[in-house]
């Protein structure tokens, strides 16, 4: 008797590895609730971006040359976000709106064009334009011969709640998004406490990195980072266990109940649990986990390297700017990355991720090419014995968390062998 085949599309090897990496760099919108804002609407917003060119370009005051450098950057920029909407991926994410995430596509693809062309300027240069951008950059110098860490032994209650400042709020909010992105304990307090060791190693050439031993172990670790860890991890335990029911705002007829529809727009369409490890984790996956770790410390000295080289005061809107961009930028970043790792079935990285990993490593480059005078300072004895540490404990880290998921399933499959038996008897 003869095999009767069965109909239907044959999926093949490839068209698995395209599904897995499109759900990652350009992800459909699943349910669409208001179709206006999801149809595409090219030759509309062309009529109305060429139209507020002609009027800006034409009705303007052309007197201040600096007016008019700002007007033409600001054009440049306009339009480049629009052909970003047209164009880019939106990446992993969709809420509130995929034009959005294209839209952070695209300033991440500017921020890194701004940094290659930043790293074929001397320093003279680069110090000329950010004088341009802001004139009081001019007034302002780092003082190196400020004193940190004094007074270490002198330990009184009005002491430490004096370094409750904004600084310490920063901390917290932090490491509670980071929380958010990761969703893994063991990875987060890897990078928490590495990042103190990180402080120590660097503390030579960037004094501010100097700190109290309370401040570093009871504030920064165990109070605001430790906070920000679990309050991020309970945040993502909530949108984990929420039931994710959404109702088009056309079929919702009270108001109240078409605004709160409107607001949960701004919500995930769904909230998956991560799993960057498990008992069974190859070595490439292992060895991935290790080099994130890394990569993440080497993203947070950029960002103090860059002010400390160029001279910008933690407040200034440049270095806040920076930080609110790369925030969003490694939100899809983290998650396609995460997709990469863990997914057999995806075979490259997104390009956000990409764009991301060119970023930080421009960044660096930035720093080393024009801070050649405070790296000559640099004690090589301590950046050796940091990388070492680094590895080590990246990888001890991820060799943790690995026996501590075998040991837990181990545990787990007893318990259930026993109950089996149990009921059995």
């Amino acid at each position: 008797m003869k095999e009767r085949k069965m109909s239907g599309p044959t999926v093949t090897p490839s068209s698995e590895y395209a599904n897995a990496f499109s759900s990652i760099n350009e992800r459909p919108v699943d349910d669409i609730s208001i179709e206006f804002f999801y149809k595409p609407h090219t030759i509309t917003l062309l009529a109305v971006s060429i139209a507020s060119v002609i009027y800006t370009a034409f009705v303007r005051d052309e007197s201040s040359i600096q007016e008019n450098i700002w007007s033409g950057i600001c054009c440049v920029v306009f339009f480049f976000l629009i052909i970003s909407v047209l164009t880019f991926p939106n990446g992993p994410f969709t809420r509130p709106h995929p034009a959005l995430w294209r839209m952070v596509f695209g300033m991440s693809v500017l921020y890194l064009l701004a940094l290659l062309f930043l790293l074929f300027q001397s320093y003279s240069t680069v110090t000329e334009i950010m004088y341009w951008i802001d004139p009081n950059l001019r007034n302002f110098h780092i003082d190196m011969d400020k004193e940190y860490a004094v007074n270490c032994s002198d330990i009184s209650f009005a002491k430490v709640w004096s370094h409750c400042d904004i600084f310490a709020w920063g901390h917290f909010l932090g490491w509670t998004f980071k929380a958010i992105l990761f969703r893994h304990a063991g990875l987060l307090w890897a990078i928490s406490i590495m990042w103190e060791i990180t402080e120590i190693a660097f503390a030579h050439l960037l004094p501010n990195f100097l700190e109290c031993w309370w401040d570093s172990v009871i504030l920064d670790v165990l109070v605001c980072n430790g906070l920000g860890i679990w309050f991020g991890l309970k945040i993502c335990k909530v949108l984990e266990m929420r039931e994710y029911k959404w109702v088009s705002i056309r079929d919702i007829s009270s108001t109240t109940g078409k605004i709160k529809r409107a607001i949960l727009q701004f919500t995930p369409v769904q909230w998956a649990p991560v799993r960057w490890l498990d008992p069974t984790c190859t070595y490439m996956r292992f060895f991935a986990l290790a080099q994130l770790v890394v990569f993440w410390q080497i993203s947070e000295l950029n960002t103090f390297f860059l002010k400390h080289i160029f001279e910008m005061p933690p407040s200034h809107p440049l270095v806040s700017a920076r930080l609110c961009l790369i925030g969003v930028i490694v939100a899809p970043s983290v998650r396609q990355y995460y997709i990469y790792v863990t997914d057999p079935n995806c075979k490259r990285v997104g390009t956000q991720c990409w764009v991301y990993g060119a970023i930080m490593v421009t960044e660096s480059m930035l720093c080393i090419k024009n801070g050649k005078q405070l790296f000559g300072q640099a004690q090589m004895c301590n950046v050796v014995v940091w990388l070492i540490i680094q590895i080590l404990v990246s990888v001890g880290c991820v060799y943790g968390v690995v026996a501590y998921h075998q040991y837990f399933a181990r545990w787990s499959q007893r318990g259930s062998a026993s109950e089996s038996s149990r009921k059995d008897d």
